[in-house]
């Protein structure tokens, strides 16, 4: 079963209490906690110090379910997994970002060569050459030096 990686669709409100994410996740609560106390799942915490899950973090759940029960992943192979997933959306997402700014610059060229009378700019006429002779002289200190 080739399932894609939905965790990050989902909403991230922590609205959800422990026994009602592990009914929607197909697990038993102590798992969820287990789970939490190895980083596989990060809920919130109510004023009171419940836990609360929101929907993405069922979905993710449900993925360490399935790596762990169908693929026969370890949960420290479940945890590279997760965390190499979310580097590659934050490079994604990154790389969208980098691609959006690279077209403005190109445009932005485009712009400034259509406005320009030399578009190739590696020759400029330039105007009337000067013969004048400019004399350098150091300057002199107080001092005398």
């Amino acid at each position: 079963m080739d399932e894609e990686f939905t965790v990050r669709v989902e909403s991230d409100a922590k609205v959800l209490i422990i026994s009602v994410a592990a009914r929607m996740a197909g697990m038993h609560p102590q798992t969820l906690r287990q789970y939490d106390r190895l980083g596989l799942v990060q809920p919130g915490r109510a004023a009171g110090g419940g836990r609360r899950y929101s929907a993405r973090d069922v979905a993710l759940l449900r993925e360490i379910q399935r790596l762990s029960q169908d693929e026969g992943v370890n949960l420290a192979g479940v945890k590279r997994i997760i965390e190499l997933e979310q580097l590659v959306g934050e490079l994604q997402e990154r790389m969208v970002a980098m691609e959006a700014e690279l077209d403005a610059a190109y445009r932005r060229i485009a712009e400034l060569q259509a406005g320009s009378a030399y578009p190739r700019g590696d020759i400029v006429p330039m105007g009337r050459t000067s013969t004048a002779l400019v004399v350098w002289r150091p300057r002199r200190f107080a001092d005398g030096k």
